[in-house]
């Protein structure tokens, strides 16, 4: 089966050929469809200079603005291959992705595993980890995707899966283009409601370039109210699976705090601590969220002087960092 890569970019000059180069190799890719969000810069120039002649690529520009959600949709919209593969303008496929990634045929989302790298680096030797494929369940992925002591969010959204277009189709599924914040989280969840096989193998494909100036971190107050609204619409949804509506609760808990928290501090830098606080008293629901979200953010920070300190140690041993554990593939 073929894949078609879609590519939501904006103002990525200086990835976009990285990102599309990487896709172009791949021998089972048929499309990749770059949409260019309305960049201020020459994206959409970039991306065809890095055209291999096959009539694989195209690059669809929106006049407007309308985030990643909308651009990927209106890229499937354009596709005609059997499978979607994402992939974010500032990373890149590790060659061969897909040999391994698609053999069988016993899901309608497959991901692999992740390689975080800086944004200097080349793309360094990966190790052939054993596969060890297991299924995610709506439980686990939404667990996946909750901090954990001392760390602000779950990894496990970072999982870049394959899709298969005619599940897509069959249950009306698409990207809420409401969303700049969790998207993908949002899509796989409600995927993995109507009964989604998610399943995951340790193998390496996939390389996430990380940089502090990412479109992907940066986030505002109404997103993280859009995020658990969405969270929200799912709980008092009645097709929701017996059970599965205190999972989206503990989510929906989760974005709420980083939501009320992010709420204070706006007040903070507008009106001053005194302002802040006395808005934060007149929602008394809202201060255990506040004081939870100072401790987790201390924790995160502590978390991130440590990471740091492990990725220049990772560094300097040429290490790049994977986002599944795994097992070396013994050779026959």
């Amino acid at each position: 089966m073929m894949v078609c890569v879609v590519i939501a970019a904006r103002n990525a000059t200086n990835t976009i050929a990285r990102a599309i180069t990487s896709a172009l190799r791949e021998t089972k890719v048929g499309e990749v469809i770059v949409v260019d969000d309305a960049s201020t810069d020459d994206t959409a120039a970039a991306a065809w200079r890095s055209d291999d002649g096959t009539g694989r690529l195209q690059v669809l520009r929106l006049p407007q603005n309308q985030g990643p959600a909308f651009a990927r949709n209106h890229a499937v919209a354009n596709a005609t291959a059997p499978l979607i593969a994402i992939l974010d303008a500032d990373d890149f496929f590790l060659t061969g992705r897909f040999d391994a990634l698609l053999d069988g045929d016993d899901w309608d989302f497959v991901a692999d595993n992740i390689m975080f790298i800086d944004a200097d680096d080349g793309e360094p030797d990966v190790p052939p980890f054993a596969p060890e494929p297991y299924f995610l369940d709506l439980r686990a992925f939404i667990e996946g995707n909750i901090a954990g002591r001392g760390v602000r969010r779950g990894e496990i959204g970072f999982l870049k899966p394959v899709m298969r277009r005619a599940f897509l189709e069959r249950h009306g599924l698409r990207y809420d283009e409401q969303l700049r914040l969790g998207e993908d989280y949002d899509l796989y969840a409600r995927a993995l409601v109507k009964g989604a096989r998610y399943k995951v193998v340790r193998a390496c494909g996939y390389g996430a370039v990380v940089r502090p100036d990412s479109l992907s971190g940066q986030h505002s107050t109404d997103d993280l109210k859009r995020l658990w609204e969405a969270d929200q619409a799912l709980i008092q949804s009645r097709s929701l699976p017996q059970g599965a509506s205190k999972h989206f609760k503990r989510h929906a808990h989760h974005v709420r705090t980083r939501y009320e928290l992010r709420r204070f501090l706006d007040v903070k830098a507008a009106s001053g601590l005194a302002a802040a606080t006395l808005d934060a008293c007149a929602h008394p629901m809202s201060l255990p969220r506040i004081a939870g979200g100072i401790l987790a953010d201390k924790a995160e920070g502590f978390m991130r002087r440590r990471g740091d300190r492990q990725r220049q140690s990772a560094v300097s041993a040429k290490m790049p960092r994977y986002l599944l554990r795994g097992r070396l593939a013994i050779p026959d």
